[in-house]
């Protein structure tokens, strides 16, 4: 188990501010306070593109392949292709949706897609060199947000309008219900218009595909109501793992590796946020993808031809690290 300050559990090649009102025009969007009395086990879910979404499936199905149920943590953390693996695994079996990915037919290369199976929307081309711009000018994190907010409304009063209703379509198709779960799940995103971060719950009188079609939107904003959301991503970090403060015993799955594109005087990175949980009593392990696997993600997140791989990759790992966790986390 991890003995260092940051010390990730990896598979090498040869060991294998509640708002008023209700309902959809006005949600209560901010949950962050009703998830801080803490609680027993915490599941934090990273984003990370399609790929991303496919190891985490397969990472959760491994442990579960080899005796371990993650999937009833008393806080699920989805963070914008976590959100939507948070929302899958509170809906169906790990075991069922790693067969789902590992089966489904590959999709054109002209319609890229989230789940294996239909059309998605993406950022643009130049989506990462726009983004990279906008950290590079800003002069912390919560600038970052508000900059990133006002680049995706830009965009979107240039656009026709329609990809909204694609896009929620796509986002349904993925989840097994259109149930939010009784269990606690939480979905991030930032307020396009304010830069503020927020967290989507049961209670949040939000539906849960629009919570996790928002904390997806990682190039136009998405409208709930009156509002409109930006990735979860550009809350913190990928990972937002400080989300799970107060639970004793916290596992970090993160696609991207804990990495950051943020410099790290802001204090945003998972390094940060782990030393942070554990100087707070919390317990902490961090699954990333090993190195046989990391060329899956990254530039190639968004390929869905690279989703059965990657679920793969992260269903070996699972099982791989199952008895190691198992201690920690029962």
């Amino acid at each position: 188990m991890n003995t260092t300050p940051f010390s990730p559990l990896q598979l090498t090649p040869t060991t294998a501010s509640d708002l008023p009102g209700s309902g959809q025009d006005r949600p209560q969007i901010d949950a962050t306070r009703r998830i801080r009395a803490g609680g027993a086990r915490a599941l934090v879910l990273g984003g990370g593109g399609s790929t991303g979404n496919a190891w985490l499936i397969g990472v959760v199905a491994g442990l579960f392949d080899a005796g371990l149920d993650v999937t009833t943590a008393d806080l699920t953390v989805g963070t914008s292709a976590g959100s939507t693996a948070a929302a899958q695994i509170a809906g169906a079996s790990p075991t069922q949706l790693l067969a789902d990915v590992l089966s489904a037919a590959p999709p054109p290369r002209t319609t890229p897609a989230g789940s294996g199976r239909e059309p998605v929307r993406i950022p643009p081309p130049d989506h990462m060199e726009r983004t990279s711009r906008i950290i590079a000018a800003a002069e912390d994190a919560a600038d970052m947000r508000r900059r990133m907010g006002a680049a995706a409304l830009e965009l979107d009063a240039a656009s026709d309008g329609s990809w909204q209703t694609r896009w929620r379509a796509t986002v349904a198709a993925r989840l097994p219900g259109q149930s939010w779960p009784e269990r606690t799940v939480i979905f991030t995103a930032v307020d396009a218009c304010t830069g503020e971060p927020v967290v989507f719950d049961r209670h949040s009188g939000v539906d849960v595909v629009d919570a996790v079609a928002a904390s997806c939107a990682s190039g136009l904003p998405y409208r709930i109501g009156d509002n409109r959301y930006i990735d979860g991503g550009f809350r913190s970090n990928a990972d937002n793992a400080d989300l799970a403060a107060g639970y004793a015993r916290v596992l970090v799955l993160s696609p991207f590796g804990g990495r950051s594109r943020t410099p790290a005087d802001w204090g945003t990175h998972l390094a940060t946020q782990v030393k942070d949980l554990r100087a707070g009593g919390s317990r902490v392990e961090t699954v990333f993808p090993d190195n046989n696997s990391e060329h899956l993600f990254g530039a190639n997140s968004m390929d869905p031809l690279l989703r059965p791989p990657a679920a793969r990759a992260g269903f070996n790992q699972g099982r791989a690290l199952a008895m190691q966790l198992m201690e920690f986390w029962r």
